[in-house]
């Protein structure tokens, strides 16, 4: 699955900036290819306010 972080970073919780930065997202824009599971479902639900799903 294909991860795009769409809202800024700067104001949020350092963990959620924590949780972006593990899904390897640092810049508005930044698309990154994650696996499906549990793990990262867990992390897109976090900061879900922050990224969009882009679809292949």
């Amino acid at each position: 699955m294909k991860i795009k972080l769409t809202k800024s970073l700067i104001g949020c919780k350092k963990d959620q900036i924590a949780t972006a930065h593990s899904l390897g997202l640092r810049k508005i824009g930044n698309v990154t290819e994650q696996p499906d599971n549990a793990q990262t479902q867990g992390k897109i639900k976090k900061i879900s306010h922050l990224v969009t799903i882009v679809e292949e």
